[in-house]
C-alpha cells in the first residue's frame, strides 16, 4: 500500500506528493503518473530522463492528444478499452477527459457500454482493478482486503454479478460495474479515487456461456446459494468492520431474492445503502415531483402504475410513500395511490408468491372485482391502465415495447398531462422510445427514461429528455455521507436527495424543459444533495451537528480535483 497524502506547500502555493519511489516503478502507479506532464525537475529528481519523450506536455496538450485518441476509436467498446487503459496509466488526466466531455464519455463509462464491457469482461481484461473475493478463498477475507492498493478506502462498491442492469448473470464479469460506479463517485462528487475500492463477490455463476467459456476468469462452478452463500457474505462484512471500519459500503446489482435481504440484514450495522433500491427510488422520486408541479398537480393526487415487481419498483415504491407521508398524506393513503404490475400481472393480496417489500403493494381481490378483464388469469398492465386510469407509468420491467401504442393513448384519454419513466437499462431494454410517447399523447407526455435519449421534434417545439440515472443521487450521497462522518445511511437522507435533486430540474424553470438536468451538471448536483444528506444525517443524530454553512465548508473541503501535483522522492525511514 501507497499513501497518497497531498501536502501543500505554503512558499510555492503547490500541492505536493512525497513518495518513496523513482524511474520506472512510478509510472506504474496510475495516480501518481503525470506521463509526458513531469516536470524537467521531476525528471531528474525522480529518475525519469530517458523514460519519457523529451518535450515536457501541458494538461491542456495531454487533454487534447488524449480526446483525439478518443475520438479515433469506431465503436463504443473501442472507446470503453481506450478510457479503461488511460485510467490504469494516468488517473488523473483521466478525470479530467471524462470532466471535460461529461456528456460524450458518461455513456461510455456507464450505461449503456459498460454492460456489454462487464458481458465481454474476460475477452477484454488487460490489467486488474480492485479486489475479487472468490468463494474457495472465504478463509482469507480479511488478508485479501488488506491487500487493497491504498489503505484510506472510503467507499466500497459490491457485487455478486448475478442481476448486472437488465442483462442477468455476468458472474466475475461484474466488477465492471463496481469500476463504473465508483469511477462516477469521483467524476460527479469529487471523491479521491484512491478512497475508493470496486469489490466482487465471486460466488459462481449459472450463466453456461461463462461456464463453457475457455478465457472465463471468475471461479467456474455453479453459484453458491442458500445457507453457503448467506455465510460468505456474513464473512466479508465481518472482513469489512475489520480492515476498512469506517467505509461506506454500497451494495449493487444483486438479484431480486437477495438485494433488499441483505440491505434490510445489514444496514443497521454497516454504513450502506443499495443504489438499485434506495438509489432509483431517489431519483426516480425527484423526477415525479417536477413532473407533477409541471402538470399543477399534487404528488398525492395521482395514481401511479408500476410495471415490474422487483428491487428498483419496490424502491421507488417506497420512496415515493417516504415523500408523501412526509407531506401528510396518511400512509395507508399513500400506500393505495399505487399499483404493481410484475412478471405474472396485478400484484394482489391473494397470491401465495409475495415478497415482503411486494405485499406491502398487493390489493384486494375485492377491489377488481367488478373490472373490464381481458381474461380469466391476474389482469395484465392493460387490464390494470383501463380501469385504474393512471396519471403515472413506470416500467422497471426490462421488456421493451411493453408500453405499447394501444396502452398509452388509453392513459391519455383520460390524463391531461401523462407522466411516462421507462426506465429499463440498457437502451434495448426500455420500455418505450420518448419520440413514441410524445406523438402518441399528442406531445402532452412528460417523459424521462432510464438510458439517454435525443431531444424529440414535435410540433414545431423541442422537447427535452431527461434522463432519470442515478449518477445524480448516489455520488452526493457517498460525498455528504464521507463529508458528516455520517454512521448510517437512512431512507430519510435519500429523501432528502430527492428533493435536492427535485429542485434542479430544468422544467421549473422553463415548460420545455427536463425532468433532470443535464449530465453536465452533475458535479453542481452532487454538491447539492450532500449537503442535504449530510444535513439530514446531523438532523438524525446519526453525524455530529453542524450550521448548514458549517456543512458546506465540509463538504467543499472532501471534493477532489483532478490536477497534478508535485511529485517529489522522500526514502522510507
Amino acid at each position: 500500500m501507497i499513501p497518497l497524502q497531498v501536502l501543500h506547500d505554503q512558499r510555492s502555493g503547490e500541492d505536493v506528493i512525497e513518495v518513496p519511489l523513482r524511474g520506472q516503478m512510478l509510472l506504474e502507479i496510475p495516480l501518481l503518473n503525470k506521463g509526458s506532464a513531469f516536470s524537467e525537475e521531476e525528471r531528474r529528481e525522480l529518475g525519469l530522463e530517458g523514460l519519457l519523450p523529451p518535450h515536457v506536455s501541458t494538461p491542456e496538450e495531454q487533454l487534447e492528444r488524449s480526446y483525439h485518441n478518443f475520438r479515433s476509436k469506431t465503436s463504443d467498446i473501442e472507446k470503453y478499452v481506450f478510457l479503461a487503459s488511460l485510467q490504469d496509466r494516468n488517473e488523473t488526466l483521466y478525470y479530467k477527459l471524462l470532466g471535460a466531455h461529461v456528456a460524450e464519455m458518461l455513456p461510455i463509462v456507464y450505461t449503456p457500454t459498460v454492460g456489454l464491457a462487464c458481458q465481454e469482461y474476460s475477452q477484454l481484461y488487460r490489467r486488474p482493478r480492485g479486489l475479487y473475493l472468490a468463494y474457495p478463498h472465504r478463509d482469507r477475507l480479511v488478508a485479501m482486503l488488506r491487500n487493497a492498493p491504498h489503505p484510506e478506502v472510503r467507499v466500497i462498491v459490491v457485487t455478486d454479478g448475478e442481476r448486472i442492469l437488465g442483462l442477468g448473470d455476468l458472474g466475475v464479469g461484474g466488477l465492471g460495474i463496481s469500476i463504473g460506479k465508483l469511477a462516477l463517485y469521483s467524476l460527479c462528487a469529487g471523491i479521491h479515487p484512491a478512497s475508493t475500492l470496486p469489490v466482487v463477490l465471486d460466488v459462481g455463476t449459472d450463466n453456461r456461456r461463462l461456464l463453457e467459456d475457455p478465457l472465463y476468469l471468475g471461479w467456474r462452478h455453479e453459484r453458491i446459494r442458500g445457507e453457503a452463500y448467506d455465510a460468505f457474505v456474513a464473512a466479508f462484512v465481518d472482513a469489512l468492520r475489520t480492515v476498512f471500519p469506517e467505509a461506506l459500503l454500497q451494495w449493487e446489482d444483486f438479484s431480486k431474492g437477495n438485494a433488499r435481504r441483505l440491505l434490510d440484514r445489514y444496514r443497521d450495522e454497516l454504513c450502506s445503502f443499495n443504489d438499485d433500491i434506495q438509489g432509483t427510488g431517489a431519483v426516480t422520486l425527484a423526477g415525479m415531483l417536477a413532473a407533477v408541479e409541471a402538470a399543477g398537480a399534487r404528488l398525492r393526487d395521482q395514481r401511479i402504475v408500476h410495471l415490474g415487481g422487483g428491487s428498483a419498483a419496490t424502491g421507488i415504491c417506497d420512496q415515493t410513500v417516504a415523500a408523501l407521508v412526509q407531506d401528510g398524506c396518511p400512509e395507508p393513503e399513500a400506500i393505495a395511490s399505487i399499483w404493481m404490475v410484475d412478471s405474472r400481472g396485478l400484484v394482489l393480496a391473494s397470491r401465495s408468491d409475495l415478497e415482503a417489500a411486494k405485499r406491502r403493494y398487493a390489493r384486494s381481490d375485492a377491489e377488481i372485482a367488478a373490472w373490464q378483464r381481458s381474461g380469466p388469469a391476474l389482469p395484465t398492465i392493460e387490464d390494470v391502465v383501463r380501469n385504474v386510469r393512471p396519471t403515472i407509468l413506470v416500467g422497471t420491467a426490462a421488456q421493451p415495447g411493453a408500453f405499447h401504442e394501444g396502452l398509452v393513448r388509453e392513459m391519455a384519454r383520460h390524463c391531461p398531462r401523462p407522466i411516462f419513466f421507462p426506465l429499463s437499462n440498457p437502451t434495448s431494454k426500455s420500455e418505450a422510445r420518448p419520440s413514441d410517447l410524445v406523438a402518441w399523447t399528442d406531445g402532452r407526455a412528460l417523459v424521462a427514461t432510464g438510458s439517454p435519449f435525443p431531444p424529440v421534434e414535435h410540433a414545431g417545439r423541442t422537447i427535452a429528455i431527461g434522463q432519470c440515472n442515478n449518477v445524480f443521487v448516489f455520488p452526493g450521497v457517498g460525498l455528504g455521507v464521507i463529508a458528516s462522518g455520517a454512521r448510517r445511511v437512512s431512507d430519510a437522507m435519500f429523501l432528502a436527495a430527492a428533493r435536492a435533486l427535485s429542485a434542479r430540474a430544468p422544467i421549473r424553470r422553463s415548460p420545455g424543459g427536463a425532468l433532470y438536468p443535464g449530465v453536465e451538471e452533475v458535479r453542481t448536483v452532487a454538491r447539492e444533495v450532500a449537503i442535504a444528506v449530510a444535513d439530514r444525517a446531523q438532523a438524525e443524530g446519526l453525524a455530529e451537528p453542524a450550521s448548514l454553512a458549517e456543512t458546506a465548508r465540509k463538504v467543499d473541503a472532501a471534493i477532489w480535483e483532478p490536477r497534478y501535483a508535485r511529485v517529489k522522492y522522500r526514502a522510507l525511514e
